[in-house]
């Protein structure tokens, strides 16, 4: 057997069984609008979710074979000597923090510029900065054709064959003009948007990646969340195989149904995760709030707990010249910070080499498990 080949012809899908499809879209929109009620409840949700951020993007990074955790990424940002990390390891970090630029960037065009190529462009520049596939035309929708299968594998030999690049730019108006369209039900609209850029595959890299971002940017412009800050990556991980297998389905089969049911399902189950993720989140925050200012009877008490939930894993350097509070206060605030067992040390301090510090209770939020 050949590889499976891009639908042409069959975008967007005229044939959608909706009797399948309306028992999911009750509890999809119920779910993510109460997410949306908690992340509307939560001041600067951005700020004190951030650490699920960094997770998002780890986990979509994942899926396309990167090996960095969170905790990686955030002990990274904070040394005050990367060249410490492994060369490997470093690549891998530098694309994580790129998903995370880049969706942020793309946050803040959608206040001048609608989701569009014009966008995602930007967003895969982005993402291709100084990582592998740096070379391969950032910004730039594909001029050759590529296909999706093995390494070092021949077109013939491949799992997925996308739209031929001659074909791509009619390919990319038509799921542009889809995207921005009046469609019955925005979430059946979203399924097929992720699925057709994915099986367009428009650049030489990142296409994964920004597919997956598509998904809290398309959300967010909708409004139907507060901000993007939708992470559905921790759900597709875990159904790698089944993600992929629906994806290839709809090309194979036309199964644009069996798609949007899996989609819909995935959207369902990650809004639930994402809200107890973040009530747990805003609750602790609460909590330390009071404890904060009776162990440090600081006026400053919040902005230092505020730098705590913004980077959960930093530099005591940078504690002390970033919070915003006069260095004696910082440094007081540190030490009973350290003395009260709030956070972890997991480097000491030795001749002009800073202390890196971490807070334990918001990432093992955040990572779903009791990793500290």
């Amino acid at each position: 057997m050949g590889p499976v080949r891009y639908h042409r012809g069959a975008f967007p899908p005229s044939d959608l069984d909706w009797l399948q499809l309306v028992p999911l879209l009750g509890p999809a929109s119920a779910a993510i609008a109460r997410y949306d009620g908690v992340l509307s409840a939560i001041p600067n949700a951005e700020v004190l979710l951030s650490p699920l951020t960094t997770q998002e993007a780890v986990l979509s990074s994942r899926i396309e074979g990167t090996q960095a955790t969170m905790t990686e990424v955030l002990e990274f940002e904070a040394k005050d000597d990367p060249g410490e990390t492994d060369e490997r390891k470093t690549a891998e970090i530098y694309e994580v923090l790129n998903y995370r630029q880049a969706i942020r960037q793309a946050k803040d065009k959608l206040a001048e510029l609608p989701l569009s190529g014009r966008l995602i462009r930007a967003a895969h520049e982005t993402l291709m900065q100084g990582v592998r596939g740096q070379n391969r035309a950032p910004g730039e929708y594909r001029k050759i054709q590529n296909w999706i299968g093995p390494p070092g594998c021949t077109e013939e030999e491949a799992r997925f064959v996308p739209i031929g690049a001659g074909n791509l730019p009619d390919g990319m108006a038509a799921w542009e003009k889809y995207l921005n369209g009046k469609e019955p039900d925005a979430l059946v609209q979203l399924a097929i948007v992720h699925a057709e850029f994915e099986a367009l595959h428009p650049f030489l890299d990142g296409n994964g990646r920004l597919g997956r971002m598509l998904i809290p940017l398309f959300l967010f412009e909708r409004k139907l969340l507060a901000a993007p800050t939708f992470y559905l990556s921790a759900y597709l991980e875990v159904r790698r195989e089944e993600y992929y297998e629906r994806l290839l389905a709809v090309s194979r089969d036309g199964d644009w149904t069996g798609w949007c049911r899996f989609f819909l399902r995935a959207l369902t189950a990650q809004a639930q995760s994402n809200t107890r993720r973040a009530k747990d989140i805003l609750n602790l925050y609460e909590a330390k709030k009071g404890w904060v200012v009776e162990k440090t009877h600081s006026q400053h008490a919040v902005r230092a707990l505020d730098f705590l939930f913004d980077r959960p894993v930093f530099a005591s350097s940078d504690f002390v010249a970033e919070s915003g509070m006069p260095q004696p206060s910082a440094k007081r605030i540190l030490k009973v910070f350290r003395d009260e067992g709030l956070l972890r040390v997991i480097r000491e301090a030795a001749g002009r080499r800073t202390a890196i510090l971490l807070f334990p209770e918001l990432l093992n939020i955040a990572e779903g498990q009791e990793a500290f």
